[in-house]
């Protein structure tokens, strides 16, 4: 039996970061989080491009566009959309979140979803850089998995 252990280390990685600006200040969190455990991970400040778009639903395209590159082993989704009196919250959220899971299988490039989807402000800004830092190490570890097994398996 052949295992292979989760990846943590980020160096030769090139990571994308798409960031919504609607929710402005829980995307900048977010970010900062996102961005400080990247270089953290050993991912250089110069292997880490960063884009942004209006809100949650332009969020698929961009990562799209990026993927379509072929310069990344990684992208990052953040943003958050917020509950509201109306039904286009659920819109918003299952769209964003479908769109995502599109590209990364339409493309095989991993794609870490940081867009919060909660119904108050207070609980996107308390969870903000717990999921930025979270989908900085899932980029690393899926990117470190997509090469093992490459390497493995070619």
């Amino acid at each position: 039996m052949k295992e292979h252990a989760p990846a943590s280390d980020g160096t030769g990685l090139r990571v994308g970061i798409v960031r919504a600006r609607f929710n402005e200040e829980i995307g900048l969190a977010a970010l900062e989080a996102c961005h400080g455990r990247l270089l953290e991970l050993g991912v250089h400040e110069a292997d880490i491009a960063v884009l942004t778009v209006p809100g949650a639903l332009e969020v698929p395209f961009a990562l799209q566009q990026l993927a379509a590159t072929g310069s990344f082993h990684a992208l990052v989704a953040l943003g958050a959309v917020i509950r509201g009196e109306t039904y286009h919250f659920e819109v918003v959220s299952n769209e964003s979140a479908a769109g995502i899971t599109q590209v990364q299988l339409d493309t095989g490039v991993p794609i870490a979803n940081g867009i919060l989807t909660t119904d108050t402000d207070e609980q996107a800004q308390a969870r903000a850089a717990v999921k930025g830092r979270d989908c900085a190490e899932v980029a690393v570890e899926m990117a470190g998995l997509a090469r093992g097994l490459q390497r493995a398996y070619r």
